[in-house]
């Protein structure tokens, strides 16, 4: 009997059941480190309180339309089980997710103006996160791509000792450890092989106005390229070798939270990456292109509901459209 044959004996979510599996055992692991949070976001037309957000969460829920992703971080007994259910209903592997039972969940409090581009911080508790000692469990060891998303870079630098061998580490930091832990910051950057930046945190962390002289200084720190993302304005693609591809946004009718577009942006290219297993200028490109477009999905709702909501044919078909709206 043929795999057609044999596959025809089950039903619908059988044969999807048994897909994925395959497509599990095939692709190279990706692992995301990072909070896992709840956020309470406000805009000056809707409040959101304490919902489910967190770098390794949008990082880790976007990664996993490409690849087989694991996720790693520290919550407490306040995090509800439905928003971890909510992780697990995506095919994502939570066992690194550890609970401190009577710890508080990183929380991440903060508001943005009338034209959603700028936000201020309200309230940063790091919770459970602080004193973290990150393992990670033992199958996630030989993973071949690795994500340290928004954490302290500290954690960051020590869970890499718990790895083998990865074919590629990038890493993201944001203001509260660029003002806080700014040596440990360019001390983690010198272990990864890329970096993933908005504009804003780039001049702040390089002391620069220019971008692109932002970008050589972080690269002389070791890494071998840097993505300056830009918002609504797309991101900006630099490498070791002297090359540059700018990207604009996906252009969107309404944004609704901005909130995780960055890390959204992060887990669609290093997702793409470990699906296609190399990263040559070429699917680094494709791989920006698709950053942009989880982003574009990220910001139509609050936290991460619009990743949760769509589907892998969503993503592709976003991706064609975005293409033929570049194409002169």
């Amino acid at each position: 009997m043929d795999k057609r044959s044999l596959l025809s004996l089950f039903n619908d979510d059988a044969r999807k059941h048994i897909y994925l599996r395959i497509f599990r055992c095939l692709t190279p692991l990706l692992t995301v480190f990072g909070t896992v949070a709840l956020d309470t976001t406000r805009t000056p037309f809707r409040t959101e309180t304490r919902i489910l957000g967190g770098a390794a969460t949008f990082a880790a829920v976007s990664a996993g339309f490409f690849s087989k992703t694991a996720i790693v971080g520290v919550v407490g007994s306040d995090m509800p089980p439905e928003h971890l259910s909510a992780l697990d209903s995506k095919g994502l592997d939570t066992r690194g997710i550890v609970t401190v039972q009577g710890g508080m969940t990183f929380h991440y409090d903060s508001s943005f103006d009338y034209d959603l581009s700028n936000r201020t911080t309200n309230k940063t508790e790091l919770g459970v996160v602080a004193g973290f000692d990150p393992l990670i469990p033992e199958e996630y060891a030989k993973s071949d791509y690795v994500y340290l998303a928004n954490n302290d870079p500290k954690q960051n630098i020590k869970i890499l000792q718990h790895f083998d061998s990865p074919k590629l580490v990038v890493c993201d930091t944001i203001e509260f450890w660029i003002n806080g832990a700014r040596d440990d910051v360019v001390k983690m950057i010198g272990r990864t092989d890329g970096v993933v930046i908005n504009d804003n945190e780039a001049r702040l962390l390089c002391k620069e106005a220019n971008l692109a002289k932002c970008a050589k200084k972080i690269i002389s720190w070791g890494a071998k390229f840097v993505i300056i993302k830009k918002g609504e304005h797309g991101a900006i693609l630099f490498t070791g070798d002297g090359l540059i591809f700018p990207a604009a946004a996906f252009f969107l009718d309404e944004i609704v939270d901005p909130t995780g577009a960055g890390d959204s942006f992060a887990g669609g290219f290093l997702g793409h990456i470990a699906r296609r297993s190399r990263a040559d200028f070429s699917t680094m490109k494709e791989a920006v292109i698709y950053g942009n477009v989880m982003g574009s999905f990220a910001v139509e709702d609050f936290g991460v509901r619009r990743l949760l909501g769509i589907s892998k044919k969503d993503v592709e078909e976003r991706y064609i459209k975005y293409r033929n709206l570049v194409q002169f």
